[in-house]
């Protein structure tokens, strides 16, 4: 008996190590092909590094394209891998060529060998085609087709490599003094870089320079040989004020963006790199521009981002200087203006010309004599009266008077016989005029100035002539314009001025301060598109009512159009005008 329980402790013992052994074998199976399963789903979804040791991180910047100012950034002067939005220089230099007229929308590209063999994605492009610009920068915008990318740089570089190197020469003109490109597309380069910084750079100098093309950046989608493309920018149309411009994803480089948004007179321009996903990258954008609008500043103070050094050969359009939209100085007055050109014309007399000029009379006064220099005389809103009056002597005095421009020489009896005769003259005119007394002693003025008789002294009205402020009757030469220190007031007038080209008209309103105010918000609101633009009003009737229009001449058409688009969204309202 005892035996056989001893038998059986010994086999329960067996039993419970068995299971023992067999549970611990399991749990160890299980653990490893969980840890492999995990492994793979690892290697499946996790971005791998297909550039060396790079790892892709975040960086971001929010600059106020009104002020130039950086209202915030993380790692912005980082260097990251620029993936799709090296497409944004590839679309510069073509529209640079655009702008020159060196190549137009319809021109047709051919596609080699070496563009149709980009990847992934592409718009199936097949060596011996050829593809019209526009569709090619529709594609690279929606698609952001690679092989339409290396077609625009064969067309404009002759081969990738060398418009690689005119990429790079034009972002250090711009300023972008950290990027370096080695392709069209932003396929993966280890030499491919950038930097949050330079890349706001370009997202605001692309559209002040070109304003007609860069509305290609709000493409949303487009027909292409019967496909419709659709575009990757989630941000266009589903927040207000975004109008471009370019994503880009490579496993190196995470999910980047560059953002444009123009809401009421706010200007953004906003940057993501290395995003974790394009659903992280985009909301990261859309808090990085709700927080940053108010900051804005409503008004552009900052000039135009322009190219320094020379431009690339073969490109005639050489340095380009963009003006600034700073505030203007302000008009000089129309006496300075008179000043002035009166100092230039007389600075262009000949050196032989005598320094002499016509005499004119002093203005007519109540029957006394003037003593100021004429040209402190001020001018004056009186009405003028006849005063009898009686030339009698004029010496040969010398008087200089600035005149608008140079007077031919001629001999000085034929420059001043308008005011008096030669003697021999005044003598025969005497004797032939007994009705006119003698001249009284001492009563010239011995300065070259007209002197005055006392009324009394003349024969009775009857017989005796009345000197007006009217001019003669016969022939007298060019009036002479005399500078004054104190210029005459005098009634407004409306030149009318003959402008060619096109105009743009901002509003027709009630008063002419109110045109200018006006004028002034839409130079503000154009974000230096105008500061080139000539500014005026022109004063039209409509029935018994009078308006003034606010105007800018001195645009071709595409400029006129660019302008009218940038100031309706300023809710400015605006029409071109071809004169």
């Amino acid at each position: 008996m005892l035996r056989k329980n001893l038998a059986s402790s010994r086999l329960l013992r067996v039993g419970v190590y068995g299971l023992l052994t067999v549970a611990a074998a399991a749990v160890v199976t299980v653990d490893s092909a969980e840890a492999r399963r995990h492994h793979r789903h690892h290697a499946r979804h996790s971005p791998r590094n297909d550039e060396g040791s790079y790892s892709p991180a975040f960086a971001s910047i929010i600059v106020d394209g009104n002020s130039g100012a950086t209202l915030t950034a993380t790692n912005p002067d980082s260097l990251r891998h620029p993936a799709s939005l090296t497409k944004i220089m590839t679309l510069y230099l073509l529209f640079e060529r655009l702008d020159s007229g060196k190549m137009k929308l319809d021109t047709e590209m051919p596609v080699s060998e070496h563009a149709s063999e980009q990847s992934p994605t592409k718009l199936g492009l097949r060596p011996g085609q050829t593809i019209r610009v526009e569709d090619a920068i529709k594609g690279v915008v929606t698609r952001s087709a690679n092989d339409a990318a290396v077609v625009i740089a064969e067309a404009i570089g002759g081969d990738e490599d060398e418009f690689a190197k005119m990429m790079t020469r034009k972002a250090r003109a711009l300023g972008m003094s950290r990027t370096t490109y080695v392709n069209a597309s932003g396929l993966p380069a280890d030499e491919q870089i950038t930097t949050a910084r330079d890349q706001s750079i370009l997202g605001r100098a692309i559209q002040d320079r070109f304003p007609r093309y860069y509305r290609y950046f709000s493409t949303t989608a487009f027909n292409f040989r019967g496909h419709t493309i659709t575009g990757h920018n989630r941000l266009l149309g589903s927040v207000e004020g975004v109008d471009g411009i370019k994503t880009g994803y490579t496993r190196a480089s995470g999910f980047n963006l560059v953002t444009s948004m123009h809401r009421g007179n706010r200007f953004l321009v906003g940057v993501v790199l290395g995003g974790r996903s394009g659903g992280s990258r985009d909301a990261i954008m859309r808090n990085l521009l709700a927080e940053n609008l108010e900051k804005g500043a409503t008004k552009r103070t900052v000039a135009a981002i322009g190219e320094r050094g020379g431009s690339d050969a073969g490109d005639a359009q050489g340095t380009v200087q963009l003006a600034s939209a700073a505030p203007e100085a302000p008009a000089p007055s129309r006496a300075a203006k008179l000043m002035s050109a009166l100092s230039e014309a007389t600075a262009a007399l000949p050196p032989s010309a005598p320094k002499e000029a016509k005499v004119e009379p002093a203005p007519m006064t109540s029957g006394v004599i003037q003593n100021q220099p004429i040209s402190l005389v001020p001018g004056s809103t009186e009405p003028m009266k006849p005063v009898k009056v009686r030339t009698v002597q004029v010496k040969a005095g010398t008087v200089k008077l600035a005149t608008a421009a140079p007077q031919p020489a001629a001999p000085f009896a034929q420059r001043v016989e308008a005011i008096e005769p030669a003697p021999q003259i005044a003598r025969a005119e005497a004797a032939a005029r007994p009705d006119m007394p003698p001249q009284p002693p001492g009563h010239g003025t011995g300065n070259g100035i007209l002197g005055v008789l006392p009324a009394s002294s003349l024969p009775p009205a009857s017989s005796q002539a009345m000197a007006y402020a009217a001019p003669p009757a016969q022939p007298v030469p060019p009036p002479v314009q005399i500078a004054s220190a104190i210029p005459a007031p005098e009634a407004p007038t409306r030149t009318t001025v003959t402008r060619s080209g096109w105009i743009i008209q901002v509003g027709a309103l009630d008063s002419e301060a109110e045109a200018q105010k006006r004028i002034e918000a839409a130079r503000s609101s154009a974000q230096g598109l105008l500061s080139k633009a000539d500014p005026f009003t022109e004063q039209v009737s409509k029935g018994d009512k009078t308006l003034i229009r606010a105007r800018f001449a001195g645009l071709d058409r595409d400029q006129a159009e660019a302008v009218c688009k940038r100031l309706k969204r300023a809710d400015i309202s605006c029409m071109t005008v071809h004169n």
